[in-house]
């Protein structure tokens, strides 16, 4: 997994509340278990019309949020089905950090297994991060997690709350197999007294 230390990027305003993970990556979509292909899918009935073009006014399709990293949306971010997907696809089309007031359980938890950072900020300061990510091009943030700050294109900071063991995976690109591969040798030693001990197993 990718660690995430310090990210600058584009930050994509998309100020809709209860977005469910069936509006995140479709039904559809969920055939594969492969990583990668997800992000062209990405809020795929919000971004093309029924016959495959793309819908303008859409933020993601505006020329200053192609290439955005942040997501600052609104409340109750990834409610609906538990689709591992979504994460997937927000991160396949490039997005490594989303912001919002509140998140569903099992996604918020299902972002930090792949390397994407979702950052709980209070209602006021939401509001303050929509205003900034609504510049266009110039809507450009800085996440330092480690200082858990969020800085603005005008210098303004926002301080974010985060569980210290949640931080030290997203910093050391740690997931649930990478914490066990840390325990390697414990795990060999194990082996090895339980082989001894009990050889006919």
């Amino acid at each position: 997994m990718q660690k995430f230390e310090t990210l600058t990027g584009v930050a994509a305003p998309l100020n809709i509340v209860n977005i469910d993970t069936d509006m995140i990556i479709p039904k559809q979509f969920l055939k594969t278990i492969k990583r990668t292909g997800l992000g062209k899918s990405l809020f795929f009935e919000m971004r093309y019309t029924q016959d495959g073009k793309e819908i303008a006014d859409f933020v993601l399709n505006q020329p200053a949020y192609r290439k955005a990293e942040i997501l600052v949306a609104g409340d109750n971010f990834g409610c609906g089905s538990s689709r591992e997907h979504a994460p997937w696809a927000l991160l396949d089309f490039g997005i490594r950090c989303v912001i919002s007031t509140s998140f569903a359980d099992i996604f918020y938890n299902n972002c930090f297994k792949n390397g994407i950072l979702p950052i709980k900020v209070s209602p006021e300061d939401l509001k303050k991060l929509m205003d900034d990510a609504e510049r266009g091009a110039n809507a450009t943030m800085t996440i330092d997690l480690p200082n858990q700050e969020i800085r603005g294109p005008d210098g303004g900071t926002i301080k974010f709350d985060l569980d210290p063991f949640r931080k030290h995976c997203l910093l050391n690109g740690l997931d649930d197999i990478g914490l066990s591969l840390e325990k390697v040798s414990s795990i060999d030693s194990f082996e090895k007294k339980q082989a001894a001990s009990q050889p006919w197993l």
